[in-house]
């Protein structure tokens, strides 16, 4: 059964960093493409980042990365705002990797992770 597992979010001042890390089982890893999205209250979700892509609200201060040895992809996320507060979520799915899904085709996600809040303050 496949499964992912967020961890590494926390509260933090504006400028500071965190490194989210998304565990996934190998079979997972390996048989789809894995990605990272947020949704903050009153807010539509948002795919934040997946194999090189990198939204236009995070592009220069987040990359994400893979460790196929770990089957684990992280999203480091740098010079933080307080508008990037939100729960952060990785989810795996299916089609082209760079193109993740959004609303439009649902049926491409596979799994959900339980998600890691972020909270940046001023």
């Amino acid at each position: 059964v496949g499964q992912l597992a967020e961890s590494g979010g926390g509260s933090v001042q504006a400028g500071g960093s965190l490194r989210l890390a998304c565990a996934a089982s190998e079979f997972t890893y390996k048989t789809t493409c894995i990605g990272w999205y947020r949704q903050a209250p009153g807010k539509e979700r948002e795919a934040v980042a997946a194999s090189t892509y990198v939204a236009d609200s995070v592009k220069g201060r987040f990359t994400i990365a893979q460790d196929d040895a770990k089957s684990t992809v992280y999203l480091q996320m740098n010079n933080l705002k307080p508008e990037d507060t939100a729960m952060y979520l990785c989810a795996a799915f299916s089609g082209v990797c760079i193109q993740p899904p959004s609303r439009t085709d649902e049926f491409r996600f596979r799994l959900w992770g339980q998600g890691t809040q972020v909270t940046v303050s001023s």
